[in-house]
Order: structure tokens, then sequence, then C-alpha cells
């Protein structure tokens, strides 16, 4: 579950990591007395309007400005709010920008120049165990970074078994170039930040940038951070913070419904039993030359409601122009999903408009194939996988 910036920094906070203060606001209105709040409370003339939306370069796409008083705040807040903000990391359509985060300037003067860096923590798969990757080229993306200055990349590895260790700290700490207080505000950050990363149970903190003050204390100026679903059961003051308006509807009506689900950008539509079977489905439909148009596991139990449940989330995409249903009957019987898949095309009626491979193979699959084949229906029955592609490979053509 992808959090804003501004939730994630209050699960930064809470475990004891300096943070860019800030308050959120849902109208022009509300972000100029956020704004005299921040002003109140830590001194700042100057304000950084940050438009929140689950999408990394907001800066590039004009959702992150600075206003130095109050009337540049309400302008910038009515510019910003109700914008569809276009990203690197967003569809061409954008994202809607229902809410601001006014925060407070960092970037004052002071005995030293302000630095930025780049850190984050996410699990090493290959390892097996967590990972803390930083840089001193804050503030830009790290895949540039990767690309053009991979010496300037630092990776630190965690044992889970013994958690972050204080030399580790102090290493980052040292690759960074820090010293002094700098040097034991980032051991401190560092270890503060891992503690959050571990015991929210989240699959990823980044922070770009981490900043130097000119006063040399360490504070996140920006979060990205997600949860891990498995774990939320563990947090139910997390589960409140999950934006729908953020995710895909259809993904969203899929969870609703207890489908698995993700939206692709193919012509063919998958409806499928078990997420191993699943991706094997959308490897025969590119060898077929088509392009899956979703990931849809409807589970060991795909009786007609949930057929039908999956028929109309696939349908909804403009994009699809045939749909494979491929499912194994060992929990349940080909048979009944067979009867499943009928009565869900009959109850659509004339939603349906692409043609329709079904390919059931396991408990009663001849009766099955029998049931498909004398409904009257646009479906053609299928045995085997190079059967099926053979079948998608038509319709496409």
């Amino acid at each position: 579950m992808n959090l804003h910036e501004y939730q994630g920094k209050e699960i930064l906070n809470s475990f004891g990591v300096n943070i860019q203060r800030g308050i959120v606001a849902t109208t022009p209105d509300e972000a100029v007395e956020a704004a005299k709040k921040l002003t109140e409370e830590t001194g700042t003339g100057w304000h950084v309007i940050k438009a929140q939306v689950h999408a990394g370069g907001r800066g590039k796409g004009g959702g992150v400005k600075l206003a130095k008083n109050l009337k540049e705040v309400k302008e910038i807040a009515v510019e910003i709010i109700g914008m569809n903000l276009v990203t690197p990391q967003t569809s061409k359509e954008g994202k809607k920008v229902h809410q601001v985060l006014v925060a407070e300037d960092v970037y004052y003067p002071g005995d030293s120049e302000p630095e930025e860096y780049y850190m984050s923590v996410l699990l090493d798969r290959a390892q097996g165990k967590n990972m803390i990757m930083y840089s001193p080229e804050g503030g830009m993306d790290i895949e540039t970074v990767a690309e053009n200055t991979p010496d300037k990349i630092f990776t630190e590895v965690v044992d889970p078994a013994t958690g972050l260790l204080p030399f580790q700290a102090r290493k980052v700490a040292f690759n960074l170039g820090l010293s002094g207080k700098a040097f034991k505000e980032m051991t401190k950050f560092v270890s503060a930040l891992y503690k959050a990363y571990t015991e929210s149970d989240s699959s990823l903190f980044e922070i770009n940038p981490v900043l130097k003050t000119s006063d040399d204390n360490i504070l996140a100026v920006d979060s990205k951070v997600t949860l891990d679903d498995s774990a939320l059961f563990r947090h139910k003051d997390y589960q409140v913070l999950r934006d729908v308006r953020e995710e895909d509807p259809a993904e969203v009506e899929a969870k609703e419904a207890g489908l698995s689900y993700v939206n692709l950008d193919g012509n063919v539509g998958c409806m499928v039993n078990g997420a191993g079977l699943a991706m094997a489905t959308m490897d025969l439909i590119k060898q077929a030359g088509g392009e899956p148009a979703n990931f849809l596991d409807v589970g060991g139990t795909a009786d007609a409601k949930r057929v039908e449940e999956a028929f109309r989330l696939i349908l909804k995409d403009e994009k699809v122009e045939a749909i494979l249903i491929n499912i194994f009957g060992g929990i349940v019987r080909c048979d009944r999903v067979a009867e499943g898949v009928v009565e869900a095309y009959k109850n659509l009626g004339d939603q349906i408009k692409v043609p329709i491979i079904v390919r059931l193979q396991g408990t009663n699959a001849d009766l099955a194939k029998e049931i498909i084949d004398n409904s009257g229906l646009n479906v053609e029955s299928a045995v085997l996988f190079q059967e099926a592609a053979d079948k998608v490979q038509e319709v496409l053509s």
C-alpha cells in the first residue's frame, strides 16, 4: 500500500526520524492557515507547497513550488489543488491533486551550505536481507545517478537476525563525507530510519532528499513509503491511510470482490485461477502475438458470481479485443466453471462484444467442453495450451 508524503513523514517521525514539518490542506484557504501556523511554530516565512499524489517527479510536473509570502501560498495552492499532475511516473492523463502539503522552508542560510543525499531501505531479495541504499547525489532520480555515476551509489546489507549494527550507521555517515555534528546526526537518522522500516512492516522507505541543513541537522525533506499489504493486519492504524482515489478503480473494485487483479496495457483479457497459471497464460498470449490486458486470478472458487465479476472488470477496459479463460479444475470442477461462464455471459448480455476462448482442464473437463460447445454463445473451447494460443491468434488477426 502506497502512502502520501505527509503520511510517510508521520510514520517516520513517530520512530524518531527528523522531518521537514508540514500541514496538509485541501483548499487554498486551508493552505494559508497552515502557512500561518507553521510560521508561528517554526519562524519560517517561506513555505514549500507540495502536491500530494502517489507519484515521483512532482517538481518536474509543476507540483512542488516555493511561496515567499502568504499571497503566493494561496496563488500556488489555487494552481495546484485540482490540477491533473503529469510526471514521469503517471499516465499521460496524470493524477488529480486533491490536497497539498504546506511545508516549512528548511534551506535557510547558516554557517555551511545545505547538502542533499539519497537514502532508501528495502529488501534485497537475492540475499534475503534488508539493504540501505544511499548516495551523496540526492534530489536527483536515483536511476540517473546509477547510470551516469554508479560509483556514487552505496549499499549496506543488514542481516534481519542482528538488525542494523552501530558501525553500519557510522559507515553510512562516513561514506557521505560527514563529520562533527552532522556525522552524529546522520548515524541517529539512519538508525531511526531502519527501525521505522522494520517495525512498520514496510517494503520500501525512500527519502529523496535527506537534507543536511546549514546548521548540520539531518532531516527527511521527502518520503516515499510502501507498506506490505500482507502485514497490515498487524497495523490497524495504518489501514485507514489508504487513499483509494490514488488507486486504479478496477483494482479497488476487484479487491472488494475478493479477486486478485492488476491492470495492464494489452489487448487480451485474462481470467485464470492460480497465480502460476496466470503468469503462464500471459506468456501464452505474448507468444500468440497479443499483449495481456490484465492479471486476474479468480481463485479456487470460480463460480458464476465470481466469473461475472471478473467479466465486468475485464470489459471495463476498452482496449480488450478478446478474453482468454484458462482454468484448472482441481478444487472446483470444470463443468461448474463452464456453467458459471455460460450463466455470467447470459447475465451480461450485450455487454460482451469480444470473442471468448475458454480452456478448462482437470476434473470433468470433457463435460465442461460439451457445455461450452453447446451453449450457442460466442465462446470457443480449447483443450491444449497451444490450441488456446492458436485461437487467440485467430481472433486477433
